[in-house]
């Protein structure tokens, strides 16, 4: 009873101190992730106040954070839309894979990590953080911009590549042998085509399986498919994530945005215990050390995505000021950053990496959503010279 109560007092504590901070988020006008994050160094190991016996119950919340988060973002798509937009943005999608993944990847190796870690960190730099952009386009007006596809379409290619990247960092960090590693990865690939002919060729039915007119009964279903597709997934050696991703595309229409309506607030409950958890394990006396390359490394991706989306916005024929707000909107980091870096850390890829990707994702998520608002009437004055 009595470690019971203390795990009620901490979850408690945790989730009122996480509702005070995103209202004040709310309230300055930025993103609430470096919030959470700095909560989670506060209330972890080294911090101002330890948590004492929840770890448990919020790593899993913080496993079902993930899950959601990317159930949602796949549900703002179907399967014919990822695909024609991935033949489309191709070129692009792998112009943003060079160069953002080559920063990270480099930076580890000339800290001398070795090659896994250099794999881990080419992951931490590349990935936009997808709820973060998607707020920040709805914030600002900028979802109806004729931008706006090109930006969703490259961060569609990086959440594809996860599928494939995450089953081989996972099997380096592993230790796997070659042959091991290129079953996992086959296994993986596999799963994934599977689960894409089946969203093209039968989504229909899975939608008729999950719809219901009863608000309860379709959030139970939605949920509960998610859950069991990311299981069998993290079984396959695929992401979690990725499988919650793809039941996501799986569903379209007016299903997709009645879930995603209810699917809101519980995304939002354990996205929020993500970011605190990665915080728990990470030991805020050691950000301050590497703080200078952090912002070192935010710098030089912010400039490479800055490139990127202007890249991809000239090539669909939109002007300069669509081509500068292209680039803007891929610079925040956030979730599968810290996915990425759970996963190294966990498996002991090297102590320095977890506090590095902390300190980085703490910048791109705070500096992202704001540089968007500061260049915003720069951006407006470009357009109207144009």
């Amino acid at each position: 009873m009595h470690h019971t109560t203390i795990i009620f007092l901490e979850v408690g504590a945790v989730l009122l101190g996480l509702g005070v901070l995103g209202a004040l988020a709310l309230r300055v006008g930025i993103s609430p992730i470096p919030l959470y994050l700095i909560a989670g160094l506060a209330f972890g190991q080294g911090g101002v106040l330890p948590l004492a016996t929840s770890d448990d119950f919020l790593g899993i919340g913080a496993e079902l954070g993930v899950v959601l988060l990317l159930l949602t973002l796949g549900l703002e798509y179907n399967a014919d839309e990822l695909v024609t937009s991935l033949k489309g943005n191709a070129r692009a999608g792998l112009v943003d894979l060079v160069l953002n993944a080559a920063p990270g990847a480099i930076c580890a190796l000339l800290l001398g990590w070795g090659p896994v870690a250099a794999v881990a960190m080419a992951g931490v730099t590349y990935a936009t953080s997808s709820g973060i952009t998607a707020k920040v386009l709805s914030d600002l007006g900028w979802i109806g911009n004729r931008e706006t596809p090109t930006v969703l379409s490259l961060l569609v290619f990086e959440d594809l590549t996860m599928a494939v990247y995450l089953p081989v960092l996972t099997a380096m960090l592993a230790g796997l042998s070659w042959v091991s590693g290129a079953a996992t990865v086959g296994i993986a690939l596999a799963t994934v085509t599977v689960v894409l002919v089946v969203a093209l060729r039968f989504g229909r039915f899975i939608e008729a399986f999950v719809s219901s007119p009863n608000s309860e009964v379709l959030l139970l279903k939605v949920v509960g498919l998610a859950l069991l597709v990311a299981g069998i997934a993290q079984q396959l050696q695929v992401s979690a994530a990725v499988g919650a991703f793809l039941v996501g595309i799986a569903l379209s229409g007016e299903l997709a945005h009645e879930a995603q309506a209810l699917l809101a607030p519980l995304r939002d409950l354990f996205a929020a215990v993500f970011f605190v958890f990665f915080g728990l394990r990470t030991d805020p006396s050691k950000i301050l050390p590497v703080a200078g390359l952090a912002a070192l490394l935010a710098l030089v991706t912010m400039i490479t995505k800055l490139l990127t989306g202007m890249y991809a916005a000239r090539r669909a024929g939109i002007g300069k000021a669509g081509q500068a707000r292209a680039g803007i909107a891929l610079i925040p980091r956030g979730e599968f950053n810290i996915v990425i870096a759970g996963l190294a850390v966990a498996a002991g890829a090297h102590p320095d990496l977890g506090p590095l990707a902390a300190a980085y994702v703490l910048i791109l998520a705070a500096f992202g959503p704001l540089a968007a608002k500061l260049v915003q009437p720069f951006i407006t004055a470009i357009a109207k010279r144009a």
